[in-house]
């Protein structure tokens, strides 16, 4: 039988200890020193499954070249993807976009702060529009990520589930009947960050530095470093996977992706799923009328997605100097390729970071503006 015992224990009220290490000891992030709407929403949806150290560039970068809602929605989506070039899970940034057209359309390029209105935008669930009305409007309402949920878990001893839905939907519940009217942001953010920190992932919290330890039933009960509870997800699937390095020395061959599942519309190398031998190889560049000189083997590399897993083996293929203008796209069997040259290869097409191991055998050579490939 399900452990209800949670369901209706309340949840103490420790606002002010809280608050106070917060005030003492929080970490100095960029998007904190001038939570404006727009800056918390960025910092937000680049937050995702993202380290805060590997954020903080991109960031500073997004801001200098999107500073407003109104540069987001007139930006060129191929420029948007270099922008978002490594951070991954592309989704995020075209959704970003869809709602900051809809914000400049509906709202007058101002985010709403009603927290219905933010969750009717494309892409923010209910802890973003929990963060952006608390951290930039000072409305009191939740916003509950796994940093929370797993203080949360511990401070109640909590044994469900935590990925279950109608955990998190509850423990929304319980946080708007404790969080404090006149810092809301404060209080959101410093469970937050006591998630991040002393009450972390992956090691044993640090329950003697803990500020809210004596509300702390979990510490209590001794079994805090045994929570929260996952129940375990399903093995990845594994591709395997051929890539091929097409270039001619100053031109290197790119393809579009299609502009739906993983990956969507952006730019890679041209790749296959399974083993593709050369004979496979020479006639496929063949097929797109160029001339193959030379095939050679190059990395391995492998990549993890969420719920699959790439194994990729790379050819590097000679050709001769190819006529087709930098930019000129061809299209054969539904697919459409791109010549890209140094200075596109750089700035203009963001290649999925599953690929960084092929791109680091290209090197730019500034004087010649030739590619080299490196061995």
């Amino acid at each position: 039988m399900a452990d209800n015992s949670k369901m209706t224990r309340p949840l103490s009220d420790f606002s002010r200890p809280l608050l106070d290490w917060y005030d003492a000891y929080h970490r100095v992030l960029p998007w904190r020193e001038e939570p404006t709407p727009y800056r918390v929403w960025v910092s937000e949806i680049m937050l995702q499954q993202t380290r805060v150290e590997a954020v903080k560039p991109y960031f500073a970068r997004f801001m200098q070249e999107l500073p407003t809602v109104e540069a987001l929605a007139e930006c060129p989506p191929e420029h948007l993807n270099k922008l978002w070039e490594g951070l991954g899970y592309y989704s995020r940034v075209r959704n970003m976009q869809k709602a900051a057209q809809v914000i400049c359309s509906t709202y007058g390029g101002e985010i709403p702060s009603s927290v219905d209105a933010l969750l009717a935008l494309p892409g923010i669930g209910s802890y973003t529009a929990g963060a952006i009305a608390s951290f930039a409007y000072g409305v009191p309402a939740p916003a509950v990520d796994g940093n929370v949920l797993r203080v949360l878990a511990r401070v109640r001893s909590d044994k469900r589930n935590i990925l279950d839905p109608r955990v998190k939907r509850e423990y929304e519940e319980l946080l708007s009947s404790v969080i404090p009217s006149d810092r809301p942001g404060d209080y959101n953010q410093a469970l937050i960050e006591l998630g991040a920190t002393l009450c972390g992932p992956n090691l044993p919290p640090e329950c003697d530095k803990c500020p809210i330890r004596d509300h702390c039933q979990g510490y209590r009960e001794g079994v805090a470093p045994s929570l929260p509870v996952r129940e375990k997800k399903k093995p990845r699937r594994k591709e395997t996977r051929t890539v091929l390095l097409i270039c001619d020395g100053a031109h290197v061959l790119l393809t579009r992706r299609p502009d739906t599942g993983l990956l969507a519309g952006l730019y890679e190398f041209p790749s296959f799923e399974g083993v593709m031998t050369e004979a496979d190889i020479l006639a496929y560049v063949r097929q797109l009328g160029l001339e193959p000189l030379k095939l050679a083997a190059a990395s391995t590399a492998k990549h993890i997605f969420t719920h699959v897993e790439w194994h990729m083996t790379g050819y590097e293929v000679a050709i001769g100097d190819t006529t087709l203008p930098v930019g000129s796209t061809l299209t054969i069997d539904d697919r459409t390729y791109v010549v890209a040259d140094t200075a596109t290869l750089e700035s203009t097409y963001a290649i999925p970071s599953a690929y960084s191991k092929f791109l680091a055998r290209f090197q730019v050579d500034k004087g010649s503006k030739r590619i080299k490939q490196q061995r």
